[in-house]
């Protein structure tokens, strides 16, 4: 187990802490799923860019969790990697 895993499980028993990460933890997921499907293509955020026509400055700060992607801006990033969106609800598991 990491370092940042350990330190993140020791702050989750923190009720306040954990409400917190778990209302973020949309915004990390779709970082993570773009970051994973652009570096699967072998695509720089460049080259995304150019695909897709979203300037590459705001590729990178949805990234980093700068910036909260419209449906529109999700839908033409999966469109520039030859992919469908796919958006779930699923229930809050105690």
């Amino acid at each position: 187990m990491t370092n940042f895993r350990k330190d993140l499980d020791k702050r989750l028993k923190d009720a306040k802490f954990k409400n917190e990460y778990e209302q973020l933890e949309p915004d990390f997921i779709i970082m993570q799923a773009l970051i994973d499907a652009r570096k699967r293509l072998g695509l720089t955020q460049q080259e995304l860019a150019q695909r897709t026509h979203i300037n590459q400055a705001d590729i990178s700060k949805i990234e980093k969790g700068i910036s909260n992607p419209s449906l529109n801006t999700l839908k033409k990033l999966a469109k520039g990697m030859n992919m469908r969106l796919k958006i779930a609800f699923v229930p809050i598991e105690d």
